[in-house]
């Protein structure tokens, strides 16, 4: 997926179409188009975070068993 970045020009917010997607889709200057619009997530402070949840894999194969 292409992604995009804002800027701003005077008192305007301003989308930035990078080259590719525009020769892409045969864009032309002044051309009314269609977008959908999400925030990209930052998912870098997820890792590691999950760490103290780690377990032995044959200890976890033996509480099943028991359970069985």
């Amino acid at each position: 997926m292409p992604e995009a970045k804002i800027r701003k020009s005077g008192n305007s917010t301003v989308l930035v179409l990078p080259p590719e997607v525009v020769r892409e889709r045969n864009l032309k200057i002044g051309e009314t188009v269609g977008f959908e619009i999400f925030k990209k997530v930052d998912l870098s402070n997820l890792f590691g975070r999950g760490k103290h949840l780690k377990i032995d894999a044959q200890k976890a194969k033996d509480e099943l068993r028991e359970e069985w």
